[in-house]
């Protein structure tokens, strides 16, 4: 592996990343939006959960697997899609193909850099993501590209308010790499010689473009191209997301939902899975962590469509504390972002491969055999931990 060979946390992967990316790239990771209170507390809230662990009549033998959107994966923890992955010339196709050596899934977003041809190539087990954006003809004809080029299912994120400021100010993207940001990029290149060299080796700069949202016969948009588009469409209605939802006939899940009114809204709209989430703390700043949401949606929709989480996953704990709460599996964005910018391919099958770790050793400490068998009272839940938002109790 490239960047100093295996890492043994997220944490560790986390700081060779900043080490290896320029200034601009990493800060792009770390993102966050206003304060950064949401984007703080992702995190901070699983410290907050506790174990109640058994020292006797342990299972010698631990079951990671389960199924998720109608795939069968060899731990709960699924690869959640990010935009534009400019840490690595390999970008989303690494990430697939460490996702598929660990037997897991992908969501694909609509803003990645690589095609969603190349991503089911390296990995059949994909999902591709869309944005409530454009026309809806536009829309239906991202559907038909995502249904021809074997996507699994559907992912709908509709979590996000273009929220821009950070109080720590936001990094400087261009919108092309063309001969003046290249210039202006340059210093910050040069400081990460490593970050450098492996774009050198790959014949090509990063790529800002989103091919997926190209229309027949015309060249890939921008990323900041795309971004204006979604900015200026309406937002939907829960009509459009039944109107959305009832032209996939496959697995449909509705990312960004943190309330239980919401939650009900999804079941009724006819989809098969919600991801309760924050965006990553990306989204409008006060926003409570999904771990802290999680409970109160599960228990109002878990027995009618699957339940997932996304959001400060950074270790196996924090998985087994998510599983335990409700959730059927999680996503992860930031920490296999820093998996492949820290080794490539090899990078985010080291993430995983961590978080595999961490989760069998908390079902071995609660004498659980499965992922399946964790329940509420495996955890230590403080007074005042949970958030109910939009409940009608």
């Amino acid at each position: 592996m490239s960047g100093g060979g295996w890492f043994e946390t997220v944490a560790e992967a986390q700081r060779r990343a900043r080490k290896r990316l320029p200034k601009s790239v990493y800060s792009a990771l770390l993102a966050g939006s206003e304060r950064g209170v949401s984007y703080d507390d992702n995190t901070a809230a699983f410290a907050e959960l506790g174990f109640a662990p058994h020292v006797a009549g342990l299972s010698a033998k631990r079951d990671l697997a389960t199924t998720v959107m109608g795939q069968q994966v060899a731990l709960p923890v699924l690869i959640s899609p990010t935009g534009v992955q400019a840490v690595h010339p390999d970008g989303e196709v690494a990430v697939a193909r460490a996702a598929a050596a660990r037997g897991t899934a992908i969501g694909l977003s609509s803003f990645a850099s690589k095609p969603l041809e190349e991503v089911v190539a390296a990995n059949p087990q994909t999902f591709f993501q869309m944005y409530w954006m454009g026309e809806r003809d536009a829309m239906l004809r991202r559907l038909e590209h995502a249904r021809a080029a074997g996507a699994k299912g559907l992912i709908v994120t509709l979590d996000w308010s273009f929220s821009h400021g950070r109080d720590w100010g936001s990094p400087w993207i261009p919108e092309r790499l063309d001969l003046k940001a290249m210039a202006r990029f340059a210093p910050e290149a040069l400081t990460r010689p490593a970050w450098l060299m492996d774009f050198a080796k790959s014949r090509r700069l990063p790529d800002l473009t989103a091919p997926n949202l190209a229309e027949s016969g015309e060249r890939a948009p921008t990323f900041f191209g795309a971004y204006g588009q979604w900015m200026q469409t309406p937002p939907p209605s829960w009509e459009d997301v039944a109107w959305l939802r009832a032209q996939w006939d496959g697995p449909f899940l509705l990312k960004g939902v943190c309330r239980v009114d919401d939650a009900r809204r999804a079941v009724d709209a006819g989809v098969t899975a919600i991801s309760v989430s924050n965006h990553g703390g990306n989204n409008l700043d006060g926003t409570p962590a999904p771990i802290r949401a999680l409970p109160a949606v599960a228990e109002a929709v878990g027995e009618d469509i699957e339940v997932l989480l996304d959001g400060g996953i950074r270790r196996g704990g924090d998985v087994v504390k998510a599983l335990a709460l409700g959730a059927k599996a999680v996503l992860i964005g930031r920490a296999y972002l820093w998996g492949l910018a820290a080794g490539g391919q090899a990078g985010v099958e080291n993430v995983l491969d961590v978080l595999r770790g961490g989760i069998d050793s908390a079902l071995l400490a609660l004498g659980r055999e499965s992922v399946h068998d964790l329940t509420p009272d495996d955890v230590v839940v403080p007074p005042g931990f949970g958030r109910v938002l939009g409940s009608d109790r």
